[in-house]
C-alpha cells in the first residue's frame, strides 16, 4: 500500500513511517524538509500522486487560537482537496482526547483542533480520527508551561498519558485498516494526577522543586473538570507503563517518588470517581 505521512519528520511521524515501512508499505514522509509544505499547498499534490492513504500527524508550532486556527484549516483543506483529486481513499488523521472538552473549556488551540476535526468529518471523504491522549515525552513541556504560567502549580486534572511509540502503532493500525468514518480513542494504562507525574517529571531531571495542584489552574489555557483528559470506558488501552518507559528512555532506573505515583489501574480509576 502506497501511504503518504503528513508531517513524517516529527515525533509521531518518523515513527509512523518507520512502523510502515517494516510492513511492507511503500511511504512517503512528507515534511518541509522534503518539499512538502501541507499549509501553503506546496509539493501536496506531487506527495499525494498514487497515495492510497493519507496520514496527518503535523502540528502547529503556535498554541494560540487564532494561528493554530489559520494553520489547521488551510493544512487540513488542502490535503482533503489535493486528496479527493489524487483519490485517496482513507484520510487518516490524530488527535486529542476530549478535544470537544477541551475546546469548550475555552483551550484556544484545542478550539482550532475541534474545527480540523469538523472539516475532516463533514468532507464527505472517508476517513478516521485517531484520539490519543498525551505523550509521556510531552509531559516537560507540560511541566515547564505550567511552571512558567503558574509557578510551582499545575490543573488538578487527572491525566492517562501513553508513549509515542504506542501513539504511532494506534496511528498505523488505523491507516492499514478499513476507514471508519469516525474516531477510535487511545489511552495510556495508567492513571495519575498531573501533580504526581509533573512531580516525576522534576525528580527524574533532578529538579527538587515541589508541584502544588490548582483547583483554578489551567491546561493550556483550558479550564477543565477533573476527568475531562481521561478517554472514555470503551479506549483501547496501550500496554506501556510511564515507570518502563523511563527506563528505556533514559537507560537507568526512575528518581525515587514519594507521594507521586498512579491513582491506580485505568480501569478502576473510572468506576471509582
Amino acid at each position: 500500500m502506497r501511504i503518504t505521512v503528513i508531517g513524517g519528520t516529527g515525533l509521531i511521524g518518523t515513527r509512523v513511517v518507520r512502523m510502515l515501512r517494516e510492513g511492507g508499505h511503500e511511504v512517503f514522509a512528507a515534511a518541509r524538509a522534503t518539499g512538502v509544505n501541507s499549509y501553503t499547498g506546496e509539493g501536496v499534490a506531487e506527495a499525494l500522486d498514487g497515495a492510497e492513504v493519507v496520514v496527518d500527524v503535523s502540528n502547529s508550532s503556535y498554541t494560540d487560537e487564532a494561528a493554530a486556527q489559520e494553520f489547521f484549516y488551510a493544512s487540513t483543506l488542502n490535503l482533503l482537496s489535493y486528496g479527493a483529486d489524487a483519490g485517496v481513499r482513507h484520510h487518516v488523521a490524530l488527535s486529542v482526547v476530549g478535544t470537544d472538552r477541551l475546546a469548550r473549556g475555552q483551550g484556544g488551540y484545542f478550539i482550532a483542533k475541534q474545527q480540523q476535526e469538523r472539516l475532516i468529518t463533514t468532507s464527505g471523504r472517508p476517513y478516521t480520527l485517531v484520539h490519543a491522549t498525551q505523550f509521556f515525552e510531552f509531559i516537560r513541556d507540560i511541566t515547564d508551561h505550567a511552571m512558567r504560567s503558574h509557578a510551582m502549580s499545575v490543573a488538578d486534572v487527572l491525566i492517562q498519558p501513553m508513549a509515542a511509540d504506542d501513539v504511532a502503532r494506534a496511528v498505523v493500525r488505523a491507516a492499514v485498516g478499513e476507514p471508519r468514518s469516525g474516531m477510535v480513542e487511545w489511552g495510556g494504562p495508567e492513571v495519575f494526577s498531573l501533580r504526581d507525574i509533573a512531580s516525576m517529571d522534576l525528580h527524574a531531571r533532578h529538579d527538587d522543586r515541589e508541584v502544588a495542584a490548582d483547583p483554578l489552574g489551567t491546561y493550556f489555557g483550558a479550564r477543565l473538570d477533573r476527568r475531562d483528559l481521561l478517554p472514555e470506558a470503551t479506549a483501547t488501552l496501550a500496554p506501556t507503563r510511564y515507570r518502563d518507559w523511563r527506563k528505556r528512555t533514559t537507560g537507568a532506573g526512575t528518581a525515587p517518588v514519594t507521594s507521586a505515583g498512579p491513582v491506580t489501574s485505568a480501569r478502576h480509576e473510572r468506576s471509582s470517581l
